[in-house]
């Protein structure tokens, strides 16, 4: 994660595949900001949050166009999100850079597995009938575990990458069926900065609980 050129040939691969598909500006943008901002946050950077705030901006606009409207939604609270997780960060870090990351608690777990199932429902529900959503079932899965993930991650939590892993699995196959090719590939680098994320914060994590026994 700390080689310099890895994010520069990441952008040259983005920009091909958006050429080679033929991808409007919007969707460049929306890619490319997203790729950056999920960078910064695997590195734990501060500036993850400004630039995650612009590629809200631009999936809010792509999801409407391509009538996937519970995604559209999800960035609204992705928008919330991300200035929470803004503040978050720098309150509770004493001498670091950014707040220590913490795990989640069993009941916490069961909890939110238990939202995830109930929210899934009654979204798929509701933008199958009242929309002319394209997948709305998957759709929402997707968005409800999405807002999920980001609400950990915003409260550094570190399994908020186990989160994203699996959004970004279903999210390759959507994207490829609603034929979003440099999306799909997009969250195909997503999942691999996620994974390369999962294990850098488990590291940190794991040094904080030998400093703390210490």
């Amino acid at each position: 994660m700390n080689r310099v050129w890895v994010l520069p040939v990441l952008f040259v691969f983005m920009i091909a595949i958006a050429v080679y598909t033929s991808s409007t500006p919007l969707e460049v943008a929306a890619t490319t900001t997203g790729l950056l901002s999920v960078w910064l946050t695997a590195r734990e950077n501060i500036w993850a949050w400004p630039v995650g705030l612009v590629n809200v901006a631009c999936f809010f606009y792509m999801f409407e166009d391509a009538k996937l409207y519970a995604d559209m939604l999800l960035q609204v609270f992705f928008f919330v999100l991300s200035i929470y997780g803004w503040i978050a960060w720098l309150t509770g870090r004493g001498a670091s850079k950014v707040r220590p990351t913490r795990s989640l608690s069993r009941r916490q777990a069961l909890l939110l597995g238990a939202l995830l199932v109930v929210a899934t429902f009654l979204w798929g529900y509701a933008l199958t009938s009242y929309t002319d959503a394209s997948i709305p079932y998957a759709d929402a899965l997707i968005a409800t575990l999405s807002i999920i993930a980001q609400y950990l991650l915003s409260s550094k939590v570190f399994e908020n990458w186990l989160c994203w892993i699996a959004v970004d699995i279903l999210s390759i196959g959507m994207y490829a069926y609603k034929e979003l090719y440099s999306l799909a590939f997009l969250y195909a680098i997503f999942l691999a900065i996620a994974i390369a994320g999962h294990l850098s914060w488990k590291r940190e994590l794991v040094r904080a609980s030998k400093g703390a026994t210490a």
